[in-house]
């Protein structure tokens, strides 16, 4: 009988150099979203499973942007019925001021153990570990009892709403489990995130002579600023957490104190209403009083808040500094989620984690958003795990350490194998 465990894990060692080498080419296509355009990208990737015998089928949500669904039908006599989505998004944020990169970013060069380049955590090497695995498993002929199918978006980075949701809402994949090849920890998964409450409001003002300013003239840059600094309470809503997520925030909140990368007070964001101002856009010119100022704000909502009440509260807060404002939601609007750790697709993939790392692993929460929550809503168990020097996403200087490529591309092919199930016959 063929150990196909052992026959996986030893061609992954064996093709290491064309793992890495996917995670290069990827890199050096710069697939910055905005603007957003993966032609490209999605044309190397077809290709690239085309030479291993597996066909893509493409759904343009835009002409630039392209959803990729291939899958690897199971051919075993003895199905399982499931169905295993593999899920990467092909979108970077963009590099920003190029002047502050100490490397190309878009170079894809491997350097002292390190793939760099934008994208290289903050995807694209996690999502070249699950094209390179499917892929395998096409080459080697795995009989699979279930189906694998490779879920790849244009779009996650300004919202998501061309991709994952867009995919998922129109029937064009089903799968009974998910995983995603998000930035994680190399020992810790990520079960679950908190909900995004992304809002923006606009304060007018009245214009007049710079030189005659505070006498003449209402300033809305210096109202916007008493609204912002008025929505720093939202950070006091009071959070009654549920019963059935506060072990798993707890074991969330331990992990993050103890973790070398996070900051040590990072740990209170779990049980508490996060609030950002992303932007400020207000005034005409230097010597005009501002008319007008518009404020994005980017909070994020723990579970046991709705993100409705966030708005709610805002506008409230808002008022009390004297700014009559309409507050609009756009971007991410959604609550806290999370899959439970007796979901089989995550006692798999821990399981995997463990034997290839020969350490302990288990799941923990996220204090971001991200595509699993598109899952969730449609009653698919998912999870995320991925390569990443965390300090580094969406950062100048972004990388990934090569070694966690390797281990994630071997954690991702035996989650696949013990979650459908292999059937078992002679080679």
């Amino acid at each position: 009988m063929t150990d196909w465990k052992s026959k996986v894990l030893e061609a992954i060692d064996a093709g290491q150099e064309e793992l890495l080498e996917l995670c290069s080419k990827l890199i050096r296509f710069p697939s910055e979203n905005p603007p957003g355009d993966s032609r490209e990208i999605s044309a190397y990737i077809i290709s690239y499973l085309k030479e291993a015998g597996i066909d893509t089928s493409i759904y343009p949500a835009t002409e630039t942007m392209f959803n990729l669904v291939s899958t690897l039908g199971a051919g075993a006599q003895e199905r399982t019925g499931k169905k295993l989505i593999y899920c990467g998004h092909t979108d970077v944020v963009p590099a920003g001021d190029r002047s502050r990169w100490d490397f190309d970013p878009f170079c894809g060069d491997i350097v002292d153990g390190y793939l760099l380049g934008r994208g290289a955590s903050d995807m694209k090497a996690g999502l070249a570990g699950l094209i390179y695995v499917t892929a395998l498993l096409s080459k080697l002929g795995v009989p699979l009892k279930g189906d694998l199918s490779l879920l790849i978006v244009p779009d996650e980075e300004t919202g998501g709403h061309l991709g994952v949701p867009w995919v998922l809402e129109r029937g064009l994949i089903t799968g009974t489990a998910a995983v995603i090849a998000e930035p994680s920890g190399p020992l810790n998964p990520t079960i679950g995130q908190k909900g995004s409450c992304w809002f923006e409001f606009t304060v007018e003002g009245t214009p007049g002579h710079g030189s005659l300013s505070p006498v003449v003239g209402d300033s809305a840059i210096v109202k916007a600023a008493k609204g912002i600094e008025a929505l720093q309470r939202l950070w006091d809503i009071k959070v009654e957490v549920p019963e059935e997520v506060r072990e798993i925030i707890r074991i969330s909140q331990e992990y993050v104190k103890g973790s070398e990368e996070r900051d040590s007070l990072a740990y209170q964001v779990f049980d508490h209403v996060t609030v950002n101002i992303g932007t400020i856009q207000g005034g005409t010119k230097v010597n005009v009083v501002a008319d007008r100022c518009t404020i994005q704000v980017d909070s994020r909502v723990p579970f046991g808040v709705d993100y409705r009440d966030v708005l709610d509260r805002a506008r409230s807060l808002l008022l009390e500094a004297g700014i009559e404002s309409e507050v609009k939601g756009f971007g991410f609007q959604g609550n806290a989620n999370w899959t439970s750790n007796e979901e089989p697709v995550v006692k798999d993939l821990v399981e995997s984690i463990c034997e290839v790392s020969g350490e302990e692993a288990y799941g923990v929460l996220q204090w971001a958003s991200s595509d699993a929550r598109h899952f969730r809503t449609h009653n698919i168990p998912v999870l995320q795990y991925g390569p990443a020097e965390l300090s580094t996403i969406h950062n100048f200087n972004e990388k990934a350490p090569v070694w966690q490529i390797i281990q994630c591309a071997k954690v991702y092919a035996l989650t696949a194998l013990k979650y459908l199930g292999v059937e078992d016959r002679e080679n």
